[in-house]
């Protein structure tokens, strides 16, 4: 029988700390004067009672987690935040059905960025700043776990990052704890540097904190129903994906620049292929938009460089609708959703490191036919790749198309068409957000969907989100049988 307790008494520290997260909406509200601010109040105070209580009475000797635990941990924190903190935007003046609230908070807690929203630019900003609030919770949560836990759960190939995370985490500071403690640190620096910055490029206080809490997170919730698009300036789009491009590597490795490895990111192959892959897809898209002739090449490069950033990295933010350039960047942005951003990132998608895996793997059996009496061992950061972590990634590749398939087909049954069915599987799986189509594409959202559809891509978040094995194995007798 597993022990439940410890899992009991960090939901608990989670709810309370997601409690007084609501605080913060509830004082912006009073200061504008909004009813609101009475409803994250109430909500605020019903959260820290069930977390306090449940804190409080599971409270007992601190021993290690099993592997059991851990991995029942890691899916009830991230199905228990959204379930409460759905609850302001059920009872606010939007008064969203509980389906909506939750798909809501499940893709901010996630990352991903798809909304049920529209109206953003006249919403109460206790709204705004709470959606805001839930990507910023989910980008720190989701660093620290792909830091801390995943790479000891072995999922998905996580655990080639096991000496990278933990002997790294001995050399930088003695204890996971003072770890994850410097790495919040850092993130919220990260998030002041970037508030900071858009506010003089011409944002709002108000609009600045908003977009650099989901912009530090690779989430994509925005202020305004035209994205980043609304404040129509080059600079704003340069700093943001200055700073969706940071979100997108290893925190890991910034905490080892700021001791004074200066050339850390760049010794890092995930990072290396990371950024030459933008720069490689940046130029493609680019070179194809100004071979028409009837564009600037500026103007180009300014929206390429923004969009595809935004997709690739699975942030989700727009300022056009790319969708309209024509069947090739409808395809292109298909497919770059799905890649992501480095291991140890706010980021989402397949990661980057799988491919390189795969690719080395490819290269190292290609020369091996080529030199059958040769040894050719794939490596990833000039080591040897074991075959655990290769078949750990092969399984995660073939599990996230099967799952890819079955939400999709899951989606189309609800009533869906195509596009908007494979698209939708696909944002929700990779947590982008924006997905294709006119109901569902970058200038719309996902309100009119059925709530049996909305349901399904919440479960695709979610599975995105924490890797697929760590939900998946929750299902299997066994593993309640260890």
């Amino acid at each position: 029988m597993v022990d439940l307790r410890p899992i009991f008494l960090i939901n608990g520290l989670f709810l309370l700390i997601l409690g007084v997260g609501m605080l913060f909406p509830a004082l912006v509200d009073v200061a504008v004067d909004n009813p609101d601010w009475q409803v994250f109040a109430i909500c605020s105070g019903i959260v820290m009672f069930v977390g306090g209580m449940l804190f409080l009475t599971n409270r007992g000797e601190d021993k290690e987690l099993s592997i059991q635990q851990a991995f029942i941990l890691t899916v009830s924190t991230w199905v228990v935040i959204p379930v409460f903190g759905a609850l302001p935007f059920v009872y606010s003046d939007l008064a969203l059905s509980y389906t909506d609230a939750f798909f809501e908070a499940m893709s901010g807690l996630s990352t991903t960025g798809s909304t049920v929203i529209t109206g953003l630019d006249g919403a109460p900003p206790g709204i705004l700043l709470w959606r805001a609030l839930l990507q910023w919770f989910g980008g720190v949560g989701i660093i620290i776990m792909a830091v801390i836990i995943l790479p000891f759960l072995r999922v998905g190939g996580m655990q080639l990052f096991k000496i990278g995370a933990f002997d790294t985490a001995e050399k930088v500071l003695p204890r996971a704890a003072q770890l994850g403690v410097a790495i919040s640190l850092l993130y919220v620096g990260l998030t002041i540097i970037c508030a900071a910055a858009l506010w003089m490029a011409g944002m709002t206080v108000f609009e600045a904190v908003c977009h650099a809490f989901t912009t530090i997170a690779t989430g994509g919730y925005s202020t305004s129903d035209g994205s980043i698009g609304h404040f129509d300036s080059a600079l704003i789009d340069y700093i943001i994906v200055l700073f969706m491009i940071i979100g997108s590597m290893p925190f890991i490795l910034y905490l080892k620049m700021v001791q004074g490895h200066s050339f850390v990111l760049w010794q890092d192959s995930q990072v290396r292929w990371f950024l030459s892959l933008l720069v490689l897809l940046i130029a493609i898209m680019t070179l194809w938009r100004w071979s028409d002739g009837n564009q600037n090449m500026i103007e180009v490069l300014r929206y390429t460089v923004f969009n595809v950033v935004s997709i690739l990295t699975g942030t989700g933010f727009a300022t056009t609708d790319y969708t309209a350039w024509g069947s090739m960047a409808v395809v292109f942005f298909f497919f770059i959703m799905f890649i992501g951003g480095c291991a140890g990132s706010t980021s989402c998608g397949i990661k980057i490191f799988r491919f390189q895996v795969m690719v080395t793997m490819v290269v190292a059996h290609l020369r091996k036919i080529l030199r059958p009496n040769g040894i050719f061992l794939p490596r990833y950061n000039d080591r040897p790749i074991s075959t655990d972590v290769m078949g750990s990634v092969i399984s995660y590749l073939f599990l996230f198309l099967v799952c890819f398939l079955i939400l999709a087909l899951g989606l189309s049954l609800t009533g869906l068409d195509f596009i908007t069915a494979i698209s939708g599987a696909g944002t929700a799986m990779a947590n982008v957000g924006p997905a294709l189509g006119p109901t569902i594409g970058p200038t719309g959202t996902f309100q009119t969907l059925p709530d049996t559809a909305k349901w399904f891509l919440t479960m695709g978040m979610l599975l995105g989100r924490l890797e697929l094995f760590a939900v998946l194995i929750l299902f299997s007798p066994q593993f309640w049988r260890a």
